[in-house]
């Protein structure tokens, strides 16, 4: 044991640049992983990461205004309170948009406890006593923003100024079962007619208590005084279903990370036990078992290990919130998310294991070597000579020397190349797949008329406003290209065990443009188009003819296509509002898809129509994919981030593995003649062919790999495949240049220290 321990510790004043090269690789790659883990609970739990920020409560209880609240703060088990407020139930109206509201009666600073998140605008102000805040579904549902007014019912022609827009961990607005939120001075709330309330959070100590703390807080009050109560779980549950495919790409972006990772830590620790052959072999010489060869390197890099995951986990903990961007927001939020600290523990634990694993495998191996002299077996090979067509490569005029001769450095034989490209090549493969899904979300909004959403507005008639009428209203404006009818209703499926969405879209003679990814659009007779959804829930395909129930009668439609259908799961057929006509000639439309010009602005052209239109048409703006996808663009950039520094400690793995392989040949070159300056670059050479395979095997596999990954989970969410879209030539080319420069400019240092050795010294290590 004081052997092994000797050793180690003549190793660790010999090789200190190998030491701390492992602590701070190890050290990037647990502080790489522990960023993806932020993001990737920062991404798919928006909810969690609201309801962290707002301090929300647990439990909402409303109730009369006859009721006292105040004396549950007193029960056990609830941490704090956040009213009682009171609330009154009405309508508002701006736009043309009308939606049930509940002003709630809120302080002049905002509460510490279900505190609301201000994403536009300003909190409420004394001064301006008709201000309000709106939950962000209501601002979404009316059109609203810091600015507008609101209508109230009533003859007395009653406004509120909108002052701003807040996110909160609350259920939000649904139309015709949930009002919106709406927060306002005391004083505005109990001069307002309507139904009054009182509302009342309590949030707890031990959400797991929140059933019988429910029934305790019922009883204080009484049963008769409580009209509702609000859960966290109902509003989790609520909030769950828009981000499970974002769960899906980051939770696959992760385990690649995870093999990257893996693949980066076996690199680096078998590239350090290859080059310490001469060492094993003295050691084997002078009688260490090949056990203890083993136990010695395990230890020492078991304790390097140990040693980067604590630092990382610490400085992560410390100064991740401090990180500029999403990535600095995400490690803050995720540090006050239930399990932040399990894994916190568990990825640099992770890591030690997998770091044991990968350094137990080279241990072993590294116990095999013979106790030989080491100059002959435990050296690097020795050289072969050049092959033909590098020989011939040398002989053509204009090509520089050091690129054939680093070429042969790089994939002559008796190299590591192959398993030095493909650790780097990994990780631009998952950077290339993370820019083919940038590319792909981005088009929800540079093409959404490829993507299944041709309209940029909907207008809906009000009552009594005759197709003709509402045509002529919408075609008034010179930005709108097209007015395509349109229509809804509900249809049994076969078995009438469910209800799909059947859209009678355009007519013969004006055609709605759908986006058909398979077959044909419907353009004929009881021809109607479906989406992947639909297809998937019916198990049929196109081609097949389904019977569907509308209003009690049969509806037989030929699908000749799949169209790529954004909304409701893709369970929608979709046919022309001539065929639904055929078998109810009293249908009408109920929505008009306006088509507007190039480049015309969607909220400009709204604003235009409602104020042409004077109430008599309810115009929104068409939301897509894009809009509840936007902040993964910011994860995904992080991601990416992520991937580099995994990338960066690859690279430097394969900078150090080259320069240590080349020093016989450095011999050889000085014998030749070469200077100083020729073998750097030589081996800065070597070192750029091996990431420009990299690159060129990374991006290559990842376009393909990122069509295929999109479009499945398009296929399996519902939208349908043919969704992907690859990275531009242009992203490539940055990609696959970054590579190689960075990897060029790091090796640069490195080889000219290497370069200038002395000869003496050069002989001295393989005496």
């Amino acid at each position: 044991m004081r052997a092994m321990l000797r050793w180690a510790h003549a190793d660790l004043r010999t090789h200190r640049g190998e030491a701390l090269f492992l602590v701070s690789a190890t050290a990037g790659i647990v502080a790489s992983l522990l960023l993806a883990a932020a993001l990737f609970g920062y991404a798919t739990n928006p909810w969690q990461r609201i309801f962290t920020q707002t301090q929300g409560a647990h439990v909402w209880l409303h109730t009369g205004r006859a009721a006292d609240p105040a004396r549950l703060a007193a029960l056990d088990g609830v941490a704090s309170v956040a009213g009682p407020y009171d609330t009154v139930a009405t309508t508002a109206a701006s736009r043309g948009a009308r939606a049930a509201v509940e002003l709630r009666a809120a302080p002049a600073r905002p509460p510490a406890t279900a505190r609301p998140l201000l994403t536009a605008g300003r909190w409420l102000d004394p001064a301006v006593p008709d201000g309000v805040v709106l939950e962000s579904g209501l601002a979404a549902a009316l059109v609203a923003q810091p600015g507008d007014t609101l209508a109230l019912p009533g003859g007395a022609g009653r406004t509120l100024t909108v002052l701003g827009v807040a996110d909160t961990a609350e259920p939000g607005y649904e139309p015709g079962e949930r009002p919106g939120t709406v927060w306002a001075p005391p004083a505005t709330v109990r001069s307002l007619p309507g139904l009054p309330g009182r509302i009342t959070g309590l949030r707890l100590t031990d959400p797991a208590d929140t059933g019988y703390t429910v029934q305790r807080a019922v009883t204080a009050l009484g049963a008769d005084a409580v009209t509702d109560v609000t859960s966290w779980q109902r509003a989790r549950a609520d909030a769950r279903d828009d981000t499970r495919l974002v769960g899906r790409v980051l939770g696959l972006f992760g385990l690649g990370a995870l093999a990257a990772a893996a693949l980066a830590v076996f690199g680096a620790i078998s590239t350090r036990v290859r080059g310490h052959l001469r060492d094993i072999s003295v050691l084997k010489a002078v009688g260490f078992t090949p056990g203890q060869v083993v136990r010695v390197f395990l230890a020492q890099h078991l304790a390097y290990a140990v040693l980067g995951a604590v630092l990382a986990a610490a400085l992560t903990r410390a100064l991740g919130a401090r990180i500029p961007g999403r990535v600095g927001d995400a490690v803050g939020v995720w540090q006050g998310l239930p399990g932040h600290t399990a894994t916190l523990l568990a990825v640099p634990a992770a890591v030690v294991v997998l770091i044991g694993a990968a350094t137990g495998l080279a241990a072993w191996r590294a116990g095999r070597v013979p106790p030989v002299p080491a100059g002959t077996a435990a050296g690097p090979p020795a050289g072969r000579g050049l092959p033909r067509p590098a020989l011939r490569a040398l002989a053509l005029p204009g090509l520089p020397p050091v690129l054939v001769l680093g070429w042969h450095r790089a994939f002559g034989r008796g190299r590591p190349a192959p398993a030095t490209v493909a650790r780097l090549a990994l990780p631009l493969l998952l950077i290339t797949v993370a820019l083919g899904a940038w590319t792909s979300i981005q088009r929800f909004d540079t093409r959404p008329e490829q993507l299944g959403l041709p309209a940029a507005l909907t207008a809906r008639p009000a009552e009594g406003l005759g197709d003709r009428e509402a045509r002529a209203l919408l075609q008034r404006s010179p930005d709108v290209l097209t007015a395509h009818r349109g229509l809804e209703v509900a249809a049994l499926v076969p078995g009438q065990t469910g209800t799909i969405a059947l859209r009678g879209l355009g007519t013969r003679q004006d055609p709605y443009p759908y986006s058909v990814a398979e077959g044909r659009p419907a353009r004929g007779p009881d021809e109607a188009v479906a989406g992947q959804g639909l297809l998937d829930l019916l198990g049929v395909r196109v081609g097949d003819w389904v019977r569907l129930t509308v209003g009690g009668r049969p509806q037989v439609l030929h699908l000749v296509g799949r169209s790529i259908e954004p909304e409701n799961g893709g369970r929608t057929v979709s046919t022309s509002l001539d065929t639904l006509r055929e078998n109810d000639p009293d249908l009408r439309p109920t929505v008009y898809h306006l088509r507007l010009r190039p480049g015309a602005d969607p909220h400009a052209v709204r604003a235009e129509l409602l104020r042409e239109a004077a109430g008599r048409l309810d115009v929104h703006e068409v939301s897509g994919p894009a809009d509840r996808l936007a902040d993964l663009r910011g994860v995904v950039a992080g991601l990416i981030a992520v991937l580099a520094l995994i990338g960066l400690t690859e690279v430097t793995t394969a900078i150090g593995g080259a320069v240590r392989d080349g020093e016989r040949d450095l011999l050889a070159w000085r014998a030749m003649g070469l200077s100083a300056r020729q073998v750097t670059a030589v081996t800065v050479s070597a070192v750029g062919w091996t990431a420009l395979a990299a690159a060129l095997a990374g991006t290559a596999l990842g376009v393909p790999l990122a069509h295929w990954l999109i479009d499945q989970e398009g296929r399996t969410s519902g939208i349908g495949a043919g969704i992907a879209h690859g990275p531009s030539p242009l992203h490539l080319l940055a990609v696959a240049g970054a590579a190689v420069l960075g990897a060029v400019a790091l090796a640069a240092v490195p080889a000219a220290r290497a370069a200038r050795r002395r000869l003496a010294d050069t002989l001295a290590a393989y005496a």
